[in-house]
């Protein structure tokens, strides 16, 4: 397969109401994953595998994702952006969107939210060979309760997509990853906001059974849906208990243990942070303590804790 077998768009609009407050100080994609932005992670995985060329589509904290980013060059990726504006257009309407940018008739389409190392030539490979219009990554669903589902046929098409709960037990779990062609989102008018999963996807099922495909394999794949999740996955790629930024100054007196630290962040003189996620620009006060928190700094620059997993101020 060429070394850049098509184009991919990142899909990073999303307001990722599920990780709020985080995501009251950045896009989700662009919040950092051991230190580096979650984006940035993703773009590199792509570029390792040969795609290249990039979209990003924007709506929520545009700016927090593009000063992460940039062009992308030195990520050795071109990546161009689709704005989505004065609402977000969701897993189909955005790639509708974004066609005119992607100019082909195939391309990638990856979740920026979720971490994974499934080879996406791969996937591109079984779906040239399916000749369908959608391929989903996919793993076997362990989590039932946790995630919905997608049902296969022993040919390996679609066949429907189901609620997490008992009904997801012996169904399949989508990792982002995804190989589409344009035909499958053209007839959709542009700007307007649609769902794939739940909307296109199940409607192109029913119109033309086999031509959603499933892409059955054993990758990992982290997810950052809530803060408990951000947490764990942070943890898989840190080494040790604690993660920072850029320009983070803790307090020799200070002791910080099991939290994720953002950038220009300042923890004071005796202060203790546990199992804290501490904001971009947060100004932790002498001898201030917390526990499992959130901390977002105001307007004013005044400290704003949220529990994290139940965790409450010391």
């Amino acid at each position: 397969m060429p070394d850049a077998p098509c184009p991919a768009l990142v899909l990073t609009a999303g307001l990722g109401t599920r990780l709020r407050p985080l995501t009251n100080v950045r896009a989700k994609p662009a919040i950092p994953v051991a230190g580096d932005p979650m984006i940035r992670r993703i773009i590199a995985w792509l570029a390792r595998c040969g795609v290249r060329d990039l979209v990003l589509n924007l709506h929520h904290l545009p700016a927090t994702l593009t000063t992460v980013v940039g062009d992308g060059s030195d990520l050795s990726a071109r990546v161009r952006y689709s704005w989505e504006q004065p609402v977000v257009l969701g897993s189909a309407g955005g790639p509708r969107l974004a066609l005119p940018l992607l100019a082909t008739d195939r391309f990638f389409i990856i979740n920026g939210d979720t971490l994974t190392d499934v080879d996406p030539r791969a996937v591109m490979r079984a779906h040239d060979a399916a000749h369908g219009l959608v391929t989903l990554a996919l793993v076997p669903n362990r989590e039932p309760q946790r995630y919905g589902g997608v049902q296969l046929d022993a040919a390996g098409a679609v066949t429907g997509f189901v609620r997490r709960g008992r009904a997801a037990e012996g169904s399949y779990h989508f990792i982002g990853v995804q190989a589409a062609e344009a035909d499958a989102f053209r007839e959709l008018p542009a700007g307007t906001p649609a769902r794939s999963i739940g909307g296109v996807y199940d409607a192109i099922i029913a119109a033309r059974p086999g031509s959603v495909r499933g892409f059955v394999c054993d990758a990992s794949f982290w997810d950052v849906g809530t803060p408990d999740d951000y947490v764990k996955t942070s943890a898989a790629f840190g080494n040790g208990d604690l993660s920072h930024g850029g320009r983070v100054n803790i307090d020799p007196s200070a002791v910080v243990t099991r939290s994720i630290l953002w950038d220009d962040v300042t923890v004071g003189p005796e202060c203790h942070l546990d199992r804290c996620i501490v904001t971009d620009r947060v100004r932790v006060a002498a001898r201030a303590s917390y526990r499992d928190a959130m901390l977002i700094a105001s307007s004013n620059g005044d400290v704003i804790a949220t529990p994290l997993a139940g965790g409450v101020r010391e």
